[in-house]
């Protein structure tokens, strides 16, 4: 799975000399929160709603609320985005993307392709990737279990899962939080099969298995 896949590649932008009153009227129509700020097809920068709020409360500090609209309207977008804008590329694994915006606290992040925006991807859309990979949509049984980190172990789960009639809908696995030589693994099933014969298998080998039945 890659940025390519989840994406948006219909880009809302503004240019660094825009006006900010024009990018307030863009992010309400479009309901978005961030645009990037392009110029000669190359980015310069990042504009968000956040920024325009912190922007604002400084100024009106001291300004009435004429003032406040007068100077929103004068004020370029090259004097309220951010310069420094985290990017990733199409063929970015997902994971890496979702890495970048929890690492970064950011909520989005441009996608460039030989040096030019080619679309955006935001923590919604990893979201959306985490709902599609796991395959919840489609429901079927949710299995957990520590097992042992050797060659062959994920199939040997595999195995009793297909014996009982069920088919895999997804495989994730993890090595945190769990000691040296185990790691956690949670498959959703798919299909009808024997459920009582397969939970009753499954805890009989496995330690810690814990299912939800879909």
């Amino acid at each position: 799975m890659f940025v390519s896949d989840w994406m948006t590649r219909k880009v809302f932008t503004a240019a660094p000399d825009d006006g900010i009153s024009d990018v307030i009227r863009l992010l309400r129509e479009k309901d978005i929160k961030h645009i990037p700020v392009v110029k000669d097809d190359r980015l310069k920068g990042i504009i968000s709603d956040r920024d325009i709020k912190e922007f604002s409360p400084s100024a009106a500090s001291t300004l009435d609320v004429y003032e406040l609209h007068y100077l929103l309207a004068k004020t370029k977008v090259k004097e309220v985005m951010k310069t420094k804008v985290y990017v990733t590329t199409p063929d970015a694994p997902i994971e890496e993307a979702a890495k970048l915006l929890h690492d970064y606290r950011v909520g989005c992040l441009p996608v460039v392709h030989e040096g030019r925006l080619a679309g955006i991807i935001s923590h919604h859309d990893v979201f959306r990737a985490l709902v599609d990979i796991t395959g919840v949509r489609h429901g079927g049984h949710r299995i957990f279990m520590t097992i042992e980190d050797r060659p062959g172990s994920v199939k040997d789960v595999a195995d009793v899962i297909r014996k009982h009639g069920f088919h895999l809908q997804s495989v994730l696995t993890s090595y945190e939080k769990v000691k040296e030589g185990y790691r956690n693994i949670v498959i959703r099933t798919s299909g009808k099969g024997q459920f009582g014969a397969m939970k009753a298998e499954l805890q009989g080998i496995y330690r810690d298995v814990r299912i939800k039945k879909g």
